[in-house]
């Protein structure tokens, strides 16, 4: 039987609870590139990750994508809709093999009046996700797309390993997978890839974007905001 305290969200519950509310979810497995939630659904459950990634999208009516985030083991999502009652407002796909825990929107609603301290760990959460789209918003609207690659390179990046001067990202995204994040066109985003790589502040090595000279990148998107 599953226990609803190994997710991080709930690990203050109880074994006695945890036990008794993981009785009534669902622990489902999915295989990779697997549609988990699709925009506009009617379902308010809440889902946790608990192994794989999974990336949340937005898609658009006029056929355009903008890729939101990607999400690992402890992460979830859907609580707005169990909040609010409202439709998915993105789409949820797996990226490799994935185990998710769909909790009833009755159990973690049950959960938030019942419990102070998994209702302050939701409201940090949401309090989080505001500011990043704010932070988000503000990019897209005083920034070439150019500096929201920049942005973009380093939020994704961490240190490398063995030169922690730089930084990198592995798994590699594809140009296309930048280009939605960021709001543009592939296009744009390999001519700016070039470039950075001309200028030897970014390389390509197998298995990884890497960006060789951090420094230039962070005073080049802050020179950005304010001109």
């Amino acid at each position: 039987m599953e226990n609803l305290n190994t997710i991080p969200l709930f690990s203050s519950l109880s074994n006695e609870d945890g036990l008794r509310y993981g009785r009534s979810c669902l622990w489902k497995d999915y295989e990779a590139h697997e549609l988990v939630i699709d925009i506009d659904e009617e379902t308010t459950e809440v889902r946790f990750v608990v192994s794989g990634i999974v990336r949340i999208i937005n898609r658009f009516a006029v056929g355009k994508e903008v890729i939101l985030c990607e999400m690992e083991p402890g992460d979830y999502f859907g609580e707005l809709a169990a909040i609010d009652d409202e439709m998915r407002s993105a789409n949820v796909t797996t990226l490799t093999k994935t185990r998710i825990c769909i909790v009833p929107q009755k159990i973690f609603l049950d959960i938030l009046r019942t419990s102070n301290e998994v209702n302050m760990k939701v409201m940090r959460l949401l309090s989080g996700r505001i500011r990043t789209l704010n932070q988000r918003l503000a990019e897209q609207s005083f920034l070439q797309a150019k500096h929201r690659l920049y942005t973009e390179l380093l939020r994704l990046s961490k240190p490398r390993p063995g030169n922690p001067s730089q930084r990198s990202i592995s798994p590699p995204p594809t140009q296309k997978e930048l280009a939605e994040r960021i709001g543009t066109r592939r296009e744009v985003v390999s001519r700016e890839l070039n470039s950075l790589s001309k200028e030897g502040i970014f390389e390509k090595t197998r298995g990884a974007l890497v960006i060789v000279n951090v420094g230039e990148l962070q005073r080049r998107i802050s020179d950005a905001w304010e001109e």
